[in-house]
């Protein structure tokens, strides 16, 4: 038993066919000593079949398309800030310079990629349900994130500096410029991983189906790809001419670019409530007062000499172990009661999409996640349209959610059956059974309308229409009888 689905290994004698069904009891007993016992049959083709992988050539081209893509997701928006101040800095420097910090960002972003693709598949051969984004699941982490973009956000509006100064832009990068470039890198892959890019699914559920060494491959090309706008700085450092002088502008830009990290820590606070609660928030913002008490207290001290600065650096250094004393408090508070904002919407689960393709309905399954940016943006302006939802109530469509904001064991194995490793998945079965059409991760109206009017979706041509259809319904289910629901539970 591992993520929430029982596996059983048969082995078939040598010579002989494989049989059409499948029958057989199947006897349970528990810790408890409680015995169960199941009656199974199923026909060989009717059996879920492990989503077929990519070759080895074909995810590395896609992890690396699919991680340049990343860079124009929501997520990595915060770092751009980071990002634009980076490049800022790096006007007029010397060739050797520019690539450098090119080098070292580049470093930072494949470094954490690694690391991230190597926790994965510890934990996934530990039997926990770890996908693309897992540790977004943990309060903790989010609140600690939440804690980093706010302490960026205040070095940036000036209130405390790196390296004994406070301000921006006074001369290039320093002896610890490398060192920030390569943790801006880090930060960057570390913000990107609410998101799931064009390309990435593939590549990912891919992955982690290879051999270790492959699934690294994979893992650096991603990186590579995020990381390839720049790095082509340090391929060609002269573009680093074309950029404005330094000067006074860049204090007020890197002031500017502080706001874009509030917004993030924001919205992880959002994330944070939604995952723990008014508890768990109110520990977060708890955390947050004591990190900008540390912030005051370290530029205090930045711009004194003699006891003011020892006294400034121990309250900032007392005030940020007080802050991170929380974080066992936000992974102990209980998740709040699971509840979907929308009225229409029903939680997932096989057994429901089993019931509503028996009743003639066809059932559109949205797995999303609270830390999901992308989710969230196709929820609200493309699920949510007028369309989508008329299209929806004319052929009386199952709407099922299932929330994996916590990580549940069953979601991830419904994601891995389909040869994904992280949220949105987006999944529309057939009136009367059938197997899903996965939808893409990016979703627009048009998408979601023309698969509504796929002939092969339908039990028959009028069992699917449109708003502007003069007729039409959930009918019609003769034609495509018998099929089986695929999930997981």
């Amino acid at each position: 038993m591992r993520n929430g689905t029982l596996t059983l290994g048969l082995t078939r004698p040598e010579g002989a066919p494989a049989p059409e069904v499948l029958s057989g009891v199947v006897a349970l007993t528990d810790a408890a000593g409680v015995r169960s016992a199941y009656a199974v049959a199923a026909p060989v083709g009717g059996l879920p079949e492990a989503a077929s992988g990519l070759p080895l050539a074909q995810a590395l081209a896609f992890a690396l398309l699919g991680g340049l893509l990343l860079n124009l997701m929501p997520c990595v928006f915060p770092v751009l800030a980071m990002k634009a101040m980076a490049l800022a800095r790096l006007s007029g420097a010397a060739r050797g310079t520019v690539r450098a910090h090119a080098a070292s960002y580049t470093a930072g972003v494949l470094a954490t990629f690694l690391a991230l693709g190597a926790g994965l598949m510890a934990l996934r051969a530990a039997g926990l349900a770890a996908g693309w984004g897992f540790q977004f699941t943990a309060p903790a982490f989010v609140g600690a994130l939440a804690w980093l973009m706010l302490a960026v956000g205040l070095n940036l509006s000036g209130v405390y500096g790196f390296g004994g100064t406070v301000g921006a832009g006074s001369g290039l990068a320093g002896r610890g410029g490398h060192l920030g470039s390569f943790a801006t890198g880090a930060l960057a892959v570390l913000v990107a991983t609410p998101c799931t890019a064009p390309f990435m699914a593939a590549a990912l559920g891919a992955a982690l189906a290879m051999p270790p060494a492959a699934t690294l491959a994979v893992f650096a090309a991603l990186g590579l790809g995020l990381a390839l706008p720049y790095a082509a700085l340090g391929l060609a450092p002269g573009l680093a001419r074309l950029l404005p002088r330094p000067g006074a502008w860049m204090e007020r830009l890197r002031q500017g670019l502080a706001f874009p990290m509030y917004g993030a820590a924001a919205w992880l606070a959002w994330v944070l409530a939604q995952q723990a609660g008014p508890e768990g928030l109110a520990l977060l913002l708890g955390g947050a007062v004591l990190l900008g008490f540390a912030a005051w207290a370290l530029g205090v001290a930045q711009r004194s000499a003699g006891g003011g600065r020892i006294a400034g650096r121990a309250a900032a250094v007392a005030a940020t172990l007080a802050a991170l004393a929380l974080l066992p408090g936000l992974a102990a508070v209980p998740a709040p009661a699971a509840g979907l904002r929308e009225g229409d919407a029903e939680p997932w689960s096989a057994a429901r999409v089993a019931a509503l393709q028996a009743e003639g309905r066809p059932v559109f399954v949205n797995l999303t996640a609270a830390w999901c940016i992308t989710c969230q943006v196709n929820e609200r302006l493309v699920l949510r349209s007028a369309p989508v939802q008329a299209a929806f109530a004319a052929n009386r469509l199952g709407y099922l959610k299932g929330d994996w904001t916590h990580g549940e064991p069953a979601i991830g194995a419904l994601l891995r059956e389909h040869g994904r490793e992280g949220v949105p998945m987006y999944l529309l079965y057939p009136a009367g059974g059938g197997a899903p059409a996965l939808l893409p991760q990016v979703l627009t109206e048009g998408i979601v309308l023309r698969a509504l009017e796929r002939d092969q979706l339908a039990p028959t041509r009028s069992s699917l229409v449109l708003p502007g259809d003069a007729a039409g319904g959930a009918g019609g289910n003769a034609a495509r009888g018998g099929g089986t629901a695929r999930g997981s539970g």
